[in-house]
């Protein structure tokens, strides 16, 4: 039974592995997104904790169509730099080994 579940520990590792590595040759465009420094992306968020913030039911339609207009193209800057967080695969599979062998 132990030797069952190393192989199978072995094979699911070596899947996992193989599927990573096709995936990263496959990314290699050459595109390099541009990082946008800390304090910008800081002053982006704090913008839109101030629109979230303003009093809207005093704007007429056209103010408030302009403060839409502006979240959307902040939201988008912030994705176009790189906002999230994001988590490797190999970083998932460790994660799941791990908790297989603690467990």
């Amino acid at each position: 039974m132990k030797k069952i579940n190393i192989l199978l520990l072995a094979a699911m590792t070596f899947a996992f592995f193989s599927i990573g590595s096709v995936q990263a040759l496959g990314n290699n465009k050459g595109e390099s997104k541009p990082k946008m420094p800390e304090s910008e992306m800081k002053i982006l968020v704090d913008r839109l904790e101030e629109i979230k913030a303003m009093d809207r039911s005093m704007m007429d339609k056209a103010e408030k169509k302009e403060l839409k207009a502006e979240v959307r193209e902040i939201n988008e800057e912030i994705k176009r730099n790189g906002g999230g967080v994001y988590l490797s695969v190999f970083a998932l599979l460790l994660v799941i080994v791990l908790l297989i062998l603690l467990l």
